[in-house]
């Protein structure tokens, strides 16, 4: 396959971003509570585990999301969800058992900023009642500046905060319009610094290419702003546009949306004006200070990739808390109901609120490290995998030949050892899809390559 052809490729192809193997949409119910309260209870005694609070609520409901939220103008929900979580958390650490040491804490959403000062001071009791977190455990949490004052910070102090991430998507005002989004620099900016004033030792700032309206233009000067007020770390992901899973979609009309080469402009762009503003890439989508702890693994091999995108964080279990939350064990996958009304009951219930999951076998696992090795180090040894595996580099003959038809001159293979040649990695979804057992033609429920 020559250049062009690739490039053409990607420029059309659709693939999952590879958060977890196999992907969240391919999880089955035959993986239910029973299973989960099995992986908890195994949990091994000395291994610190990383926790995910799901926070399903917004104020406002933004046009481009394709997250599980939803609308509230009370506060009334939060009280009961919060309510609920203590519950969920307590029914979990009766399962393992002992106070289990704690890497990282994150909070997402939704808007977990629209929890009032006392509901963050409850969920951190639970937690700290649960399980043993320390002055190294990272505290992060999901900031929408619209939705954030000085109670709600000093909430956030007290609970132990080390890293914000903030969306801001595009500052354009033409854009935030068409996205149901509308956010001003100056009170983005005062987010910011209120943050680092509490203690925050890592902001990071979440951007979006490919929206309605977008041009280079409007992400030049939305990077411009972003890059005055220095956060530690930048992330700029590929708009999905799949109005047929995510209906508030169907309000962006598809012609206001940049075509598939002036998506590849954009991301282009992006990383240009990233890497003259001092950052550097770090897999396929963020970007960090050099001296910034995400830098320094990508740079050492000690990257990874989970529900949340890419980490230092080397916890091999995490717990997800709260409706639709993920969780990871070495044993397979689980998710909570998805719907915010049957989490509930299940947690009124007294049972575990796992709705669908997935088991690994041995090839899972072998390919689930495959796919991750590729999507943080643009590179992979086959025959060091399947060996720790239990399997051989020919069971992977058929993707080293759909590699070669399909990449071509994009992936350097030496003895089954394989490295794309493009330093920014645009091929790795491409890459990491050839070994996706799971893939089929589902081009709706995914976002384009690039």
């Amino acid at each position: 396959m020559t250049q062009q052809d690739a490039t053409s490729r990607l420029l059309t192809a659709s693939v999952p971003r590879y958060t977890s193997y196999p992907p969240a949409n391919h999880f089955s119910d035959s993986v239910g509570a029973d299973d989960s309260a099995r992986w908890i209870a195994a949990v091994p005694e000395d291994t610190a585990v990383s926790i995910y609070l799901h926070i399903p609520f917004c104020r406002r409901l933004c046009h481009f999301c394709a997250c599980r939220t939803q609308g509230t103008a009370s506060d009334r929900p939060l009280d009961a969800y919060v309510g609920r979580l203590e519950t969920e958390i307590e029914r979990v650490t009766r399962l393992i058992g002992r106070r289990q040491p704690v890497s990282a804490v994150h909070f997402g959403g939704g808007t977990p900023t629209i929890l009032r000062p006392d509901h963050f001071a409850r969920i951190d009791a639970a937690l700290r009642g649960a399980f043993a977190i320390g002055p190294d455990t990272e505290m992060s949490v999901e900031v929408d500046p619209t939705e954030i004052d000085e109670d709600r910070l000093d909430a956030l102090a007290s609970m132990g905060l080390t890293r914000a991430s903030i969306g801001v998507q595009d500052f354009d005002e033409a854009v935030q319009r068409a996205i149901g989004r509308m956010q001003s620099v100056e009170e983005t900016t005062r987010a910011v610094a209120a943050l680092r004033d509490r203690g925050a030792r890592s902001v990071n700032v979440d951007l979006i290419y490919g929206l309605p309206h977008q041009t280079t233009t409007t992400l030049r000067e939305t990077i411009d702003a972003v890059t005055a007020f220095a956060p530690d770390r930048a992330a700029i992901y590929g708009y999905a546009h799949v109005p047929r899973m995510a209906r508030r979609q169907q309000l962006i009309p598809q012609d206001s949306l940049p075509g598939p080469a002036e998506r590849l402009t954009l991301f282009d762009t992006a990383q240009r004006l990233l890497a003259w503003a001092g950052y550097v890439p770090v897999g396929i989508d963020h970007f960090a200070r050099p001296e910034d702890d995400l830098a320094r693994a990508a740079q050492e091999g000690r990257l990874f990739r989970n529900f949340q995108g890419y980490t230092t964080d080397a916890a091999p279990v995490l717990l997800g808390f709260g409706a639709s939350a993920l969780s990871r064990f070495p044993q397979g996958h689980a998710q909570n109901a998805a719907a915010s009304g049957a989490w509930a009951k299940a947690v009124d219930e007294g049972r575990l609120a796992t709705a669908r999951g997935w088991a690994l076998d041995p090839e899972d696992r072998a390919r689930a490290e495959i796919i991750e090795r590729i999507m943080c180090d643009f590179a992979v040894d086959l025959p060091a995998v399947a060996a720790g595996h239990g399997l051989r580099l020919a069971d992977f003959s058929a993707e080293l030949s759909r590699i070669a038809a399909h990449l071509g001159d994009e992936v350097d293979i030496d003895a089954g050892r394989l490295r794309l040649t493009a330093r920014d990695g645009r091929f790795a979804r491409l890459l990491a899809a050839e070994f996706d057992a799971f893939l089929s033609d589902e081009s709706g429920r995914y976002s384009r390559a690039v």
